[in-house]
């Protein structure tokens, strides 16, 4: 006796052949590789979005040190400028030289006591004369949470608002240096505000105020501590090169502190279509002011054009970036629910079940992972499975030389 023959969509049968049975993307662009189940791969978050397949632009980008992760970002980067995308990078390791040059331009190199300055409040559009605006005073309070590491108390929130009007109705320069002296010496007149003395004013903010004075003249001075230097943020291709204090604990605050000047410097630029790349995402992560503007990011991308791409190694990161119920680890994860574009490259069998939790593989998916060889990663497109192969161009390959003196590449 035989059975008749079943037939089926190929969504349905998706859900039993997840690769096998995958159709693919709606997008000619950008060029990834080969799909390993059959023709070629491309991927362009903005068009996915446009045409509705995704509701978000955010990529997460995962693997293993020389399983391929660095030269496909920098590729697809490279890629990405041809369809007229703005690049930006904020790059901890300064291995995107070779990138900027490819692109037309120079990194800007930002380290204690360098030739360039960044003040993220000389970019912020002021409205209002007399009292602080809503992102000066929200910019700041990230920043000093950042640099706290913890969440600013009601009291320390008013300080900085006071500090702020106060050194605007001078009509000067309004800096991060400016903002700490006054939260280190309030004026009378800003005390009054509050119905407070100056002492009582200055104890409230006397913690930000000591952590903006370190941030801005302590191990971090010749940063932020002063008006901005003679670079352009709103270029085509900016690389911040942060390498030299890569290995600082104040890392995470120094990228909220960068990142928040590049949005300004965006808001007054046409509305090209960007993407804002924060390699070692780990140390911003575990920040959780950092952190915070991390997620705000995720949530405005749509608003902005901005397509966040985070890169780490492994998917223990977001789970170690804070112990069980804290913030920061609430809000790494949480970042999953607004990033629909996961590329993994192989990961070790201890960070299996990590990432099956987190991205919630299914048994196929979680057999392979380990299993993928250099320069194959998994990606998860909404709720789309593909296997992909990058390719390398040969002009491309001096771009992802990130270890020259070993053998094989990042």
């Amino acid at each position: 006796m035989r059975l008749p023959a079943h037939e089926a969509t190929t969504a349905q049968l998706g859900a039993v052949y997840p690769f096998t049975a995958t159709r693919r993307l709606p997008t000619d662009a950008v060029l990834v590789g080969r799909d390993l189940l059959g023709g070629l791969f491309a991927h362009d978050p903005f068009e996915l979005y446009a045409s509705g397949f995704l509701t978000n632009p955010n990529m997460l980008v995962l693997g293993q040190i020389g399983r391929g992760k660095s030269a496909f970002v920098k590729t697809y980067l490279y890629r990405q400028s041809v369809f007229g995308r703005r690049i930006v990078i904020l790059d901890p390791k300064g291995e995107y030289g070779p990138l900027a040059r490819a692109l037309g331009t120079e990194p800007i190199v930002l380290r204690p006591n360098g030739d360039v300055r960044l003040n993220p409040l000389d970019l912020i559009d002021r409205r209002s004369r007399g009292s602080a605006s809503h992102a000066e005073l929200a910019l700041v309070c990230e920043l000093a949470s950042a640099c706290l590491g913890r969440v600013l108390q009601p009291a320390e929130h008013v300080a900085v608002e006071l500090a702020i009007d106060s050194e605007r109705s001078e009509t000067k320069a309004l800096t991060l240096a400016s903002i700490g002296a006054s939260l280190l010496e309030p004026r009378a007149e800003a005390a009054r505000k509050v119905g407070s003395t100056p002492s009582e004013l200055r104890n409230d903010g006397r913690d930000v105020g000591l952590e903006l004075r370190r941030f801005v003249s302590g191990e971090l001075a010749g940063m932020f501590d002063c008006e901005t230097s003679t670079v352009s943020l709103a270029g085509p291709v900016v690389v911040v090169d942060l390498s030299e204090i890569y290995h600082s604990a104040a890392l995470g605050a120094v990228v909220t502190c960068v990142a928040a000047a590049l949005h300004g410097a965006w808001k007054g630029a046409d509305s090209t279509q960007s993407f804002l790349v924060i390699d070692e995402g780990w140390a911003v992560l575990q920040n959780p002011g950092a952190a915070r503007f991390l997620q705000a990011s995720f949530k405005l991308a749509r608003a902005r054009g901005v397509a966040n791409l985070v890169v780490v190694h492994r998917a223990s990161d977001l789970s170690a970036s804070g112990s069980d119920g804290s913030i920061t680890r609430r809000i790494a994860e949480g970042l999953l629910a607004d990033c629909e574009t996961i590329v993994c490259y192989a990961q070790a069998e201890a960070e299996i079940e990590g990432a099956t939790r987190l991205f919630g593989l299914s048994q196929q998916e979680e057999r392979i992972l380990s299993r993928l060889r250099r320069g194959v990663a998994l990606w998860r497109i909404g709720n789309r499975p593909f296997l992909v192969e990058h390719r390398l161009a040969p002009k491309e390959r001096p771009l992802v030389d990130t270890d020259r003196r070993l053998v094989r590449n990042d």
